[in-house]
């Protein structure tokens, strides 16, 4: 019987696979020699009678289970030079079973066991040197244990002394020392090895990069159930990376590993029924799936969660638990999630309006490159809301979101340009910055783009300009647009000689709105 203690997710524990005892039980009892019997010998200071019968109590065969005597009898054992007697002697100290819990004293017995070359107590040895349990952390020491087990072909061993490799703990990094230790432990179906050489080969790492050999690697993986292979296996069909794009297969994918509770599998599972992705659009069951990863702290889930309260999707809506679950991942520094928390507070929306809080999120988006926090952060500025008005930080952070191509912050950057504020007034650079919000199709650039032809400021007059982008606001609604291209068709096409004339009569009914 083979137990495990997982200590961390890439952390394991193992009492010895005590087959071989086992087999020794199973044959005396086939040989009709009797508990008593094996007690007797036991008694009689037989340390493998020891042993063994040490293994009956560890495990209730024939006998209620019973830790104390196991760990009595594994003593007489292990006191005696029994090897596997002493790895199973440091297993009962390092977890506490009929023995008060003791790594220091788990250490020592281990150590004996692995003097004498069992591969389990050298894994074992190298765990605890790995995490510093019962002695000081060394990586060094680690390496050395495990490389012993794993020059046995103990598949755990092989698996962590590639990951000491890949870390460079206790030993300079190798990749190509990786890929060999864990190429060993994969062939022997360890899943954690054939998940991190898929790996290995995704990034062309110590091998040649092999998106072929990545996903079989992969995929066997995601077949004995890890789940972070399973999540990978569904992101490489969601995507199309090195496989057909295929949602539903990607959704099978993502639900075997949501399912294990991996919170990016739970996330991507919730943004596949959002989005009706794979399968059936279903709200419900993305508020569900994003909860779930969402509580383990998943600052994306947390915002996508937060989205859905904000709209009431698959939830009645709730300002309050928006703020709620926006605030847990806006503190773990999502930006998007700083920025909607900071929409809230400047609106007032499930808390009081306090535009000291809503600059100082806008400001920690911003500072991260987001490019609507950046035009709102530079609002504030501009309006003089939480901070003195400060044209010149207006204009800042204005360029910073325009050259990101955001449409607002260029229409706003335009209207600075006009204006002259934080500026030298430049007609030029205004038009430059409406035209390419305005091409993205904001209306109100669009109009203003209209006002500049109209009046030849920054371009030659063009009233076939002024025209087009005034009728390209309009059909947006914009009412001023709507009102500028009335008042082009009410006057006519300009003639040279009413020029001057015509403009000094319907300059001042143009409105170029705000």
């Amino acid at each position: 019987m083979i137990r495990v203690l997982t200590i961390t997710l890439f952390f394991t524990l193992c009492l010895y696979d005590q087959s071989s005892s086992s087999d020794i039980v199973q044959n005396a009892f086939n040989s009709n020699v009797s508990l008593e019997e094996t007690r007797l010998s036991a008694k009689h200071g037989n340390p493998e009678a020891q042993f063994v019968l040490g293994t009956i109590y560890d495990n209730g065969q024939g006998v209620p289970q019973d830790y104390k005597k196991a760990a009595k009898w594994y003593r007489l054992s292990a006191e005696q030079g029994y090897s596997k007697a002493q790895y199973n002697l440091g297993w009962m100290y390092s977890n506490g079973k009929g023995v008060p819990q003791n790594y220091k004293k788990a250490i020592t017995w281990y150590r004996l066991s692995a003097e004498q070359g069992l591969s389990n107590a050298q894994y074992n040895l190298g765990t605890m040197y790995d995490n510093g349990k019962g002695v000081p952390q060394d990586y060094k020491e680690a390496f050395n244990w495990y490389r012993l087990s794993a020059e046995q072909g103990d598949a755990e061993a092989q698996f962590f002394l590639g990951t000491m490799y890949k870390n460079g703990q206790g030993v300079p990094q190798d990749y190509k020392e990786t890929a060999k230790w864990y190429r060993l432990s994969a062939e022997q179906g360890y899943s954690k090895a054939q998940y991190n050489l898929g790996w290995l080969y995704y990034h062309g790492k110590g091998v040649p990069q092999d998106d072929f050999a990545a996903i079989k690697w992969c995929r066997l993986s995601a077949e004995q159930g890890l789940s972070n292979a399973q999540y990978n296996l569904g992101s490489m069909y969601f995507n199309g990376n090195g496989l057909p794009l295929d949602y539903k297969e990607a959704f099978k994918w993502y639900r075997l590993s949501a399912e294990q509770g991996l919170s990016n599998a739970q996330n991507d599972l919730g943004m596949m029924y959002y989005h009706g992705k794979g399968v059936p659009q279903d709200y419900k069951e993305a508020f569900k799936w994003y909860r779930l990863s969402a509580e383990q702290g998943h600052s994306i889930a947390q915002y996508n969660l937060g989205m859905l309260y904000y709209q009431g999707q698959g939830v009645l809506k709730d300002y309050k638990e928006a703020i709620k679950w926006y605030r847990l991942s806006a503190e773990q520094g999502l930006s998007k999630a700083q920025y909607n928390l900071g929409m809230l507070y400047y609106h007032g929306k499930g808390v009081p309006q306090d535009y000291k809080e809503a600059f100082k999120w806008y400001r920690l988006s911003a500072e991260q490159g987001l490019a609507n926090s950046q035009n709102n952060f530079g609002l504030m500025y501009y309006n003089g809301q939480a901070a003195p008005q400060d044209y010149k930080e207006a204009i800042k952070w204005f360029s910073l979101s325009a050259e990101q191509g955001y449409s607002d912050a260029q229409y706003n950057l335009g209207l600075m340009y006009y204006s002259g504020h934080g500026v030298q007034q430049d007609y030029k650079e205004a038009i430059k910055w409406y035209r390419l919000s305005a091409e993205q199709g904001l209306s109100n650039a669009q109009n203003k783009l209209g006002m500049m032809y109209y009046h030849g400021k920054g371009v030659p007059q063009d009233d076939k300009e002024a025209t087009k982008w005034f009728r390209l606001s309009a059909k947006q609604g914009s009412s001023n647009a709507k009102y500028n291209l009335g008042l082009m068709y009410y006057s006519g096409p300009m003639q040279p000689w009413d020029d001057v004339l015509l403009r000094q009569r319907s300059t001042k009914r143009l409105k170029e709105g705000n």
